[in-house]
C-alpha cells in the first residue's frame, strides 16, 4: 500500500463517521479531516421521525458518539462548513469558509438534500425533516389538537404520521400515488401499511398532488400556513405542514468536478468514483456485483457497511462492496423489516401468518428466484428466510470484468 498521510471525509453521518472509525481501528494513524456541515456532533437520522419527534428521546441520545469518545479518535474537525469545490487532479477540496484541504484520498458522504414544494415553503408552520434542528423545530409545533398535513406518503411521511397521531394531532397524508410504498414493498404490502395507518385514525388521501400552500397573510403568500390546495382545487385546512416528498443526493457542489453524476455519484464495485475519490452512503450510486447493476440505497445499514468497506479498500484490501440490502420502518406498534430488493411486478408469497394478521413473513420472487423477504412484527422468524436469501444470491468471481460502473438505475 502506498503512503497515505491525509484523508478527507466530507460528510459526518453514519457513512462518514464509520469510515473514520474503521480507518482508526485498522491502524491508520495519520490525519483524518472531517467536514461537518452542521455544528452538532454526528448523529443518527432514523430516530428523528420517531423517538425525537415523539419526545421520548432527548436530542443528545441520537449522537453516535460522545465528545470524549470522538476526541480519542484524534480527528481534525471542520464544523459548520460545507465543501463547495473538488479538485480531483489537485487532490484538494475547497470549503465554504474559504479554507482549502489537501488530501491523498477523499471520501464523499454528503447524504441527501430534502425536496421542497415549488411554493409555500417559507410560510410559518411548514417543515421538512432531515436534520436534528429540523426535528426539534417540528416537535415544538406538534401540539395536541393541531391539524397536521403531511405531503408525501413514503416511509418518512408515514412514520411521522404515526408519531404525530400518537401525540394527539389530527393527521392527514397527501400522496399522489394510489398506493403508499408500492415501489419498495409491492402493492399488497403497501395496502396493508395503509390499512394500519387508517385503522389508527390517520386519514390518507391518495392519487392526488399538492398545488400550493396558502398562508394567513399577504393574500395567502405570507404569514402562517392555513391550508393546502390540492391539484383538483379542493383544500385541506392545516396548522402544520410536513413536506416529505423525498430527497435528492447532495452533489450540486460537484457539478464542475469531473465526476460522473447521475442519481448520485457513480462508482465502481469498490465505491470508487475516480482515483482516490470514494463515495459512501445515500449519495453513492455504485455497481453491486451481486445484483449486477448500479444501485443507490437510502438505508441506514447500508451507510454503515459502506463506510466500513471503503475504509478497508483505502487501506488496500480491495474487496467489492456487495451487501445484502436491509431496512426497517417503525409505524405505531408495527416493525417492518426487509432484506433484499424486489422489483415492481415481483411475486409476493406469504410464508408465515396472513396479511390481515399482526405478524407475518412474506417472500418476493422473480422468475421463481427468491429476491427479498419481509417481516411484519416477525424479526426472529425473518432470520431463517434471510439465510435462504443469502444462499440464493448469485455468486461472483473476484476476477470478473464487470466491476466497473454500468448503466445507472434509480434509487432502491
Amino acid at each position: 500500500m502506498r503512503n497515505l498521510n491525509r484523508i478527507a471525509i466530507i460528510g459526518t453521518g453514519a457513512a462518514g463517521l464509520t469510515a473514520a472509525e474503521t480507518l482508526r481501528r485498522l491502524g491508520f494513524e495519520e490525519t483524518i479531516m472531517m467536514v461537518n456541515a452542521e455544528q452538532t456532533l454526528p448523529y443518527d437520522r432514523p430516530p428523528l421521525s420517531k423517538q425525537v419527534l415523539a419526545g421520548t428521546w432527548a436530542p443528545e441520545k441520537v449522537l453516535f458518539r460522545s465528545s470524549s469518545v470522538l476526541e480519542k479518535l484524534a480527528l481534525v474537525w471542520f464544523h459548520g462548513v460545507e465543501a463547495n469545490h473538488l479538485d480531483i487532479a489537485g487532490h484538494r477540496v475547497d470549503l465554504s469558509d474559504d479554507q482549502r484541504l489537501d488530501f491523498d484520498v477523499a471520501v464523499i458522504a454528503t447524504g441527501l438534500t430534502p425536496r421542497y414544494l415549488s411554493s409555500g415553503h417559507h410560510l410559518q408552520g411548514v417543515f421538512v425533516l432531515r436534520t436534528l434542528d429540523q426535528a426539534r423545530a417540528l416537535r415544538q409545533a406538534l401540539v395536541p389538537g393541531k391539524r397536521l398535513v403531511i405531503v408525501g406518503g413514503g416511509f418518512l411521511g408515514l412514520e411521522a404520521a404515526a408519531t404525530a397521531h400518537q401525540l394527539g394531532l389530527d393527521v392527514e397524508v397527501i400522496e399522489p400515488l394510489p398506493i403508499c410504498l408500492e415501489g419498495p414493498l409491492g402493492r399488497a404490502i403497501g395496502e396493508r401499511v395503509m390499512r394500519l395507518q387508517t385503522a389508527h385514525g390517520v386519514r390518507l388521501r391518495n392519487g392526488i398532488g399538492v398545488r400550493r400552500l396558502v398562508g394567513d397573510q399577504e393574500q395567502g403568500l405570507g404569514g402562517a400556513v392555513k391550508e393546502v390546495v390540492l391539484e383538483d382545487g379542493s383544500t385541506v385546512p392545516a396548522d402544520v405542514v410536513l413536506v416529505a416528498i423525498g430527497a435528492q443526493p447532495n452533489v450540486k457542489w460537484l457539478e464542475d468536478s469531473g465526476l460522473t453524476l447521475q442519481n448520485g455519484i457513480v462508482c465502481d464495485a469498490f465505491c470508487e468514483a475516480a482515483p482516490d475519490i470514494y463515495a459512501a452512503g445515500d449519495v453513492a450510486n455504485w455497481y453491486h456485483p451481486q445484483l449486477k447493476r448500479q444501485v443507490r440505497l437510502e438505508h441506514r445499514m447500508n451507510a454503515t457497511e459502506q463506510g466500513q468497506a471503503i475504509a478497508r479498500n483505502i487501506l488496500g484490501e480491495r474487496q467489492p462492496f456487495a451487501p445484502m440490502p436491509f431496512f426497517w420502518s417503525d409505524q405505531f406498534d408495527v416493525k417492518i423489516q426487509m432484506y433484499g430488493v424486489a422489483s415492481r411486478g415481483a411475486e409476493l408469497r406469504i410464508m408465515e401468518g396472513a396479511l390481515h394478521e399482526d405478524r407475518f413473513v412474506a417472500a418476493y420472487y422473480e422468475s421463481e428466484r427468491l429476491v427479498a423477504v419481509l417481516g411484519w412484527n416477525s424479526p426472529k422468524q425473518l432470520l431463517s428466510y434471510r439465510q435462504q436469501l443469502l444462499a440464493a444470491y448469485t455468486p461472483y468471481e473476484d476476477d470478473q470484468p464487470d466491476l466497473k460502473p454500468q448503466n445507472v438505475s434509480g434509487v432502491l
